[in-house]
């Protein structure tokens, strides 16, 4: 039963890695902006299909003519292969092989700039409106970027294959001490979580550790006495803006293995993480990245067969009710602040 337990913890760990980058990304524009954004799903979905971009580029094919293999009527065959191993051999192999993680080079700028054009060419016209009224905006922006998405790759989900070294399963039982290939778990979900878990710590190592941090923090909690000491604090927040599509962008790159992207993946994940973001208190990023592995944890958990057994459909609902205990009890969620979304 312990081991049954442990993989439960560990897919629950899986799940709340992504809950916590994603709504990382969103209390970052929140805090710093104070913007509701609802197209930051997207933005995760764009750096899934960043990833899905990169390996058509790498396995486009180039044909030659192998006179040394003949055909049936004793033609020299066509030989297909990929062009970047045709240029650069063992090592355009290897770069197929990883095309995942390798996208992350083109997804970080191609995420930075898509952030801060965001926010340069739409939302800072939105900082002092409503926030129903951001909420329509970036909503409106995330369906026009899915049906973008839609129309040049298609509406069927691209499987993106994980590098073969990180295929099949870890021996963790094995690893903790324990009787070998009694707890064993995917190699490629464990990469997801240390993924997860190094983009974490970097984020906060930058913003609590460095002077551009430091004075980001200080602007959210007081940007009119910042600005008033000669500081530039709104290009600040831009950069922040894209340092959060950024986040999203990573997160969907590194979980398309996982889950084959498609034009709504972004959507599908939107829901929850705003839920994880309002557990885990408005304007809090501890609470995100708490609330995003709690949450993950017990839908893990729900997942059970002997809990769907004993309460049909609760893998289904059960953010939501904890979400709506937690609401009742703390109205600010787990870490919120005084005075964060309240009249």
């Amino acid at each position: 039963m312990f081991d049954v337990i442990f993989l439960q913890f560990l897919n629950g760990l899986d799940k709340g890695a992504a809950y916590a980058l994603i709504a990382l990304g969103l209390t970052l524009v929140f805090g710093t902006l104070g913007v509701v954004n609802f197209a930051h799903g997207a933005l995760f979905m764009l750096g899934a299909f960043c990833a899905v971009l990169f390996r058509q580029l790498l396995t486009m094919e180039t044909i030659t003519i192998d006179p040394t293999q003949l055909s049936p009527w004793g033609a020299p065959l066509e030989v297909r292969a990929p062009l970047v191993q045709a240029w650069f051999g063992d090592f355009g192999a290897v770069l197929v092989n990883y095309s995942v993680p390798a996208s992350i080079i083109i997804t970080i700028p191609i995420m930075l700039l898509v952030g801060i054009g965001l926010e340069r060419g739409i939302i800072k016209h939105f900082y002092k409106r409503p926030h129903a009224e951001q909420i329509l905006v970036t909503f409106g922006l995330a369906i026009v970027a899915q049906e973008l998405i839609k129309s040049f790759f298609g509406p069927n989900p691209i499987p993106q294959p994980m590098p073969s070294d990180l295929r099949g399963a870890a021996d963790i039982g094995a690893f903790l001490g324990m009787q070998a290939n009694v707890i064993t778990y995917p190699i490629w979900r464990l990469v997801y979580f240390l993924f997860s878990f190094i983009i974490i710590g970097g984020v906060f190592a930058f913003l609590q550790f460095t002077t551009f941090g430091m004075v980001v923090r200080a602007g959210m909690a007081d940007r009119e006495t910042v600005g008033l000491l000669g500081i530039n604090i709104d290009k600040r927040f831009t950069i922040m803006f894209g340092l959060a599509a950024v986040v999203a962008g990573l997160a969907g790159v590194m979980y398309t293995p996982l889950l084959p992207p498609n034009y709504h993946i972004g959507m599908d994940f939107l829901v929850l993480s705003f839920v994880v973001v309002v557990v885990g208190g408005m304007g809090s990023l501890p609470g995100a990245v708490a609330a995003g592995f709690l949450l993950g944890i017990l839908q893990s958990f729900a997942s059970m067969t002997q809990v769907k057994a004993l309460i049909p459909g609760i893998d289904q609902v059960i953010i939501y009710l904890v979400a709506v205990v937690i609401l009742l009890v703390l109205p600010r969620g787990l870490f919120g602040r005084r005075g964060v979304m309240e009249a």
